[in-house]
């Protein structure tokens, strides 16, 4: 493997776990109502797990709740007790064939809880792009000590991952950093 090829792979992981935070943090809830707080609810629907959103449409009907158009109204009672089991605390309502999800207003409580969670996921993620690093310095040390590259281009290379970690470590504070003030709005 040549160190190009080395620190792209590095750049694609790095990236990808910018990517897992973003997908991660879309799942906690703010104050207001967004199709992708559900979309990772999985729905027992004929005996297999699929996501909520290969059920039904999710869409927004006002900022404090969503609405869910069930394609098969035999899956509505599936959907609903899913909603019900998931982590997010909701209480779904079926009025025909459409079940309205009501996010209730978050106390300041839970936003200093939710944002514990954020900061932890966060972490994990600088932890995450850290490890890449880490792993690449290593597998340099180990072409250094194989003789396939110099010792220049070792520093060199690991110049390049250190800025290539500190860009995304970056990002992911300016994630964390939106997401806490889209929290504390009220």
């Amino acid at each position: 493997m040549s160190i190009q090829e080395l620190l792209d792979d590095a750049e694609e992981r790095m990236g990808k776990s910018v990517e897992a935070l973003k997908h991660d943090m879309a799942k906690i809830r703010t104050g207001r109502a967004h199709p992708s707080l559900l979309e990772h609810i999985m729905v027992k629907y004929y005996g297999s797990e699929v996501p909520l959103n290969q059920t039904g449409n999710i869409s927004v009907q006002d900022s404090r709740t969503l609405a869910i158009t069930a394609w098969d109204k035999n899956a509505i009672p599936d959907i609903e007790k899913a909603i019900m089991n998931s982590d997010l605390g909701l209480n779904p309502m079926t009025a025909g064939d459409v079940i309205r999800v009501p996010l209730p207003p978050l106390t300041e409580d839970r936003r200093k809880e939710l944002i514990k969670v954020l900061r932890g996921e966060a972490e994990k993620a600088r932890i995450a792009i850290r490890n890449i690093r880490r792993d690449v310095n290593q597998h340099l040390k180990d072409m250094v000590k194989e003789k396939e590259i110099t010792e220049d281009e070792d520093h060199r290379a690991e110049d390049r991952v250190q800025k290539s970690t500190d860009a995304h470590i970056a990002d992911v504070d300016k994630l964390l950093e939106e997401k806490e003030q889209e929290m504390m709005e009220v």
